[in-house]
């Protein structure tokens, strides 16, 4: 028929069609390179709050734990053994030197206990007993390096005479609850690393000794004041 152009709608839409096939495939394409990275960071991310959980140690049974990271064992009677925890030995890695109290000086509970150089800087610990030394770990003063080995055992720090023990021990926190502090305080670390796992981890497994520094190289020391209650 004169002035009739005939046109196949069939034929515009597959156009149309194919137009928009190409593009969800191109956007599926890109999705997937732009998500590749957060996936990975996410499985590390993963990976790294189950090695955190693992890696630090936390007895279940005959160990108390005051929240400014020290430990007290009750030992029989009114002796007390006492040292500080694996977190705290590992937010600051190698110890250079350990200040404990004189043998017949008097501790008080969340007060001041003994000192910690670390990169010439000193770090106080509170003590989570009161009462009075009748002894301390001279081994660990002359190589305070070897702290992290065995941190609940042979690493005690001091042993202390505590009339208060029973009302002591009812402010520290053991078992189950002392398990769930330790979650919280691992939350609070990650929360600080922001998920900068480079940073504080080797080869994307355990966590390196020292993690205050590395998290902040210039303010490390208030980093673990914080977290030891220290104001």
């Amino acid at each position: 028929m004169e002035g009739f152009t005939y046109v196949d709608i069939f034929a515009t839409k597959g156009i149309e069609y194919m137009l928009v096939i190409s593009g969800l495939l191109s956007f599926a394409f890109f999705w997937r390179f732009l998500r590749r990275p957060a996936v990975a960071i996410y499985r590390e991310a993963e990976n790294f709050v189950s090695a955190i959980g693992d890696w630090f140690r936390l007895p279940t049974e005959g160990i108390y734990f005051h929240q400014g990271h020290s430990w007290a064992a009750p030992e029989g009677g009114e002796i007390v053994r006492v040292g500080m925890d694996d977190f705290a030995q590992k937010l600051l890695g190698k110890i250079d030197a350990i200040k404990l109290p004189q043998v017949g000086s008097e501790v008080a509970q969340g007060e001041k206990g003994w000192s910690l150089l670390v990169d010439s800087k000193s770090i106080d610990m509170l003590s989570p007993v009161d009462g009075k030394i009748v002894e301390i770990n001279e081994g660990l003063l002359r190589s305070p390096e070897s702290i992290g080995k065995d941190p609940y055992g042979e690493s005690w720090l001091m042993k202390v005479q505590a009339p208060k023990i029973s009302a002591n021990l009812k402010n520290l926190l053991s078992g189950g609850l002392a398990r769930k502090w330790m979650e919280g305080v691992r939350d609070n670390l990650l929360a600080r690393m922001n998920y900068n796992l480079g940073a504080v981890s080797q080869d994307g497994g355990v966590p390196v000794d020292g993690i205050a520094r590395n998290l902040d190289r210039e303010r490390w020391d208030e980093i673990a004041k914080e977290f030891f209650l220290i104001s």
